[in-house]
């Protein structure tokens, strides 16, 4: 019983895991009721800054004191570990739900009415919160899905857990630990534990190991939600309860669309149309990059929502001021002078004489104003794969693997799987077309499964997960730049495919079976439908070619011997590199060496490509 104790508390079982430290649900071994732990990271008990900002804010913390807020009854030391002791919020059917748990298990869609109620009840405890007499009032800091908990009362309940731990703990650590804790995890394959109440101090721990999936869950979830204030080094001591409007925002947009607002917004008013109140002014209002733009009540926004009176926002332009400098006239008094502004040159016309010159019977060649349109890209998971020394190559494989060589790379993260049809859909419908600046083929729409009918984009029935096929190597260079990324060169496909095993022949080990890559049949299958190589990277072998950055070289390698530092491949050439083997290969095209090429606007059934980033 003793290894179940943390002070006065039994442990029942670990129930969340984030930057701001793990959660449990707990009872109290005299009073028999139950109560949720927040315990802090341990390394915090010898942190001056932590324990002053803990003396100095905690008792504001706990109080807090709102029908929407889960109440923090106690906040206590002990083991070496601080911890804070709150209402323990469960559902109907006695579990602990937050609010990512009630969207997904609604489809990711909520009716209006469900919308308004969430967000007026977030609404209700922060404008609590932030008009308390305590300085510029209590931010939250760091407000998400998973820190949103549901009741079990009859209809929707939701109570903020949480409430200004992010401050408490260090406005610059928060993210840190965050970027840390994600990258420690992405390199661990088995399930890791977080805190010393795990495995390695009691013999027979009372909680579950925590996931990796649920670590990158919540690091994504902290920055999605993050002010653009709280992601710059700069401005982190800047940051006050305006952060919470720019959450709130996040909040509204997530559950009205099912996704993250990233890059260019498209508003809800397109992904969403069945809904009637003016959630774009809300949207606009609350993402503002300038905190002095954003809102100050939450309630009063919704209340002009309600009412279908807000509109949206009108920021001036800012015209630039005239700079006053102090100028030392004879006499010895400074006088202001004004800065005399400085002019642009004009453009002119080169030929002005140019439209005298039109022949009026000849029909003159203008090309066809398009559209741009406000479409947001689907995002891929990735995986880092950590810069060092690797070997590439075959010296039993053919002639243009050989000979087998150590290259160095930096570090470098990779999608967990190829881009699929839904994703590049997307692509296509922002691009308002299939050829690219240049002219070139994007994609050839006969050879794949997306088609477009009277200008509109659609996927055959069943194939939206499976990896989009016919798409050229421009195609894949142009949607890998629309997102963010590019594609991989040639020597971190085969590092990626190999899967941490220096000498593996396939993606797989030694031998590569049917029920581990789809090769040799009749047709793609959906992307991750088979188990992830060491690196946690879906078909890597089969399913489809992957288009990789490099200019094909028959005898490269033997350069590539004497230049291994991130090497980029010739510096031209006719044919562009394709790796991984596709889904009606032999089982040799499956090996990670295997090197295949074509023209790089050549399309076929068999043609796709991932995506991957630099890593600091």
């Amino acid at each position: 019983m003793e290894s179940r104790l943390l002070g006065d508390y039994i442990v029942v079982k670990q129930i969340g895991q984030g930057s701001l430290g793990a959660v449990y649900l707990a009872e109290h071994r005299f009073m028999k009721q139950q109560y949720v732990l927040k315990v802090l990271p341990e390394e915090l008990s010898t942190d001056r800054g932590f324990i002053q900002r803990f003396e100095e804010d905690v008792g504001l913390l706990s109080g807090l004191d709102h029908p929407h807020i889960a109440k923090v009854h106690n906040i206590s030391f002990a083991q070496g570990q601080y911890f804070l002791v709150s209402d323990c919020i469960v559902d109907q059917m006695g579990e602990t739900t937050n609010l990512a748990r009630y969207f997904l298990s609604r489809g990711k869609k909520l009716e209006e009415d469900e919308v308004l109620l969430i967000l007026r009840q977030v609404a209700e405890a922060l404008d609590y919160a932030h008009s308390k007499k305590f300085g510029k009032g209590i931010a939250h800091r760091s407000l998400k899905l998973n820190n949103i908990l549901m009741g079990k009362e009859g209809k929707i309940n939701i109570y903020l857990s949480d409430f200004g731990l992010s401050r408490i703990i260090g406005p610059g650590a928060v993210l840190t630990r965050t970027l840390k804790a994600i990258s420690e995890a992405l390199s661990i394959a088995a399930p890791v534990t977080s805190t010393k109440i795990g495995q390695d101090r009691y013999p027979n721990p009372p909680v579950e190991p925590i996931k990796l999936t649920q670590l990158h869950q919540s690091f994504l979830q902290n920055f999605a939600f993050m002010a653009p204030e709280q992601k710059k080094h700069d401005t982190i001591g800047s940051v006050d309860v305006r952060a919470d409007t720019y959450a709130f925002g996040v909040l509204a947009y997530h559950l009205l669309t099912g996704e993250f607002p990233e890059g260019i917004v498209q508003m809800p008013s397109h992904l969403a149309p069945h809904y009637k109140l003016p959630w774009d002014a809300l949207i606009q209002r609350c993402l503002q990059v300038d905190p002095n733009q954003r809102p100050e009540s939450l309630v009063s926004l919704l209340e002009e929502i309600s009412k279908g009176t807000l509109i949206a926002p009108v920021v001036p332009i800012q015209t630039p001021v005239p700079v006053v400098e102090a100028h030392e006239v004879s006499t010895g008094v400074p006088k202001p002078i004004l800065k005399a502004p400085q002019l642009e040159r004009p453009d002119h016309d080169p030929d002005p004489g140019a439209v005298f010159k039109i022949d009026s019977t000849v029909k003159h060649y203008q090309p066809e104003s398009k559209e741009v349109n406000n479409v947001i890209p689907l995002m891929t998971e990735m995986k880092v794969i950590e810069g060092g020394q690797f070997w590439r190559g075959s010296n039993e494989g053919n002639r243009d693997e050989m000979p087998r060589h150590q290259v160095n790379l930096s570090s470098f993260a990779i999608d967990i799987h190829p881009v699929t049809n839904e994703q590049f859909a997307r692509f296509l419908e922002a691009m308002g077309g299939e050829k690219d600046s240049n002219h070139n083929d994007i994609i050839r729409l006969k050879e794949s499964r997306i088609k477009r009918t009277g200008g509109k984009i659609s996927i055959e029935s069943g194939y939206a997960k499976h990896p989009v096929v016919g798409v050229t190597w421009y195609g894949a260079v142009a949607y890998a730049k629309w997102v963010g990324k590019r594609l991989p060169n040639e020597a971190e496909w085969e590092v990626a495919a190999r899967g941490g095993l220096e000498h593996a022949l396939y993606p797989t080990g030694e031998d590569i079976e049917k029920n581990q890559a789809n090769f040799f049949s009749f047709d793609t299958t959906a992307v991750m439908s088979y188990a992830p190589n060491g690196y946690g990277l879906y078909d890597m072998a089969g399913n489809v070619y992957e288009w990789c950055q490099d200019w094909y070289g028959y005898n490269y390698y033997e350069a590539s011997i004497q230049e291994p530092e991130n090497p980029k491949g010739p510096l031209q050439g006719v044919y562009r590199v394709l790796r991984g083997g596709c889904w009606k290969s032999l089982k040799e095209d499956l090996s990670c060496s295997r090197r295949h090429r074509n023209n790089p606007g050549t399309v076929n059934g068999t043609y796709g490509f991932r995506c991957v980033t630099d890593v600091q």
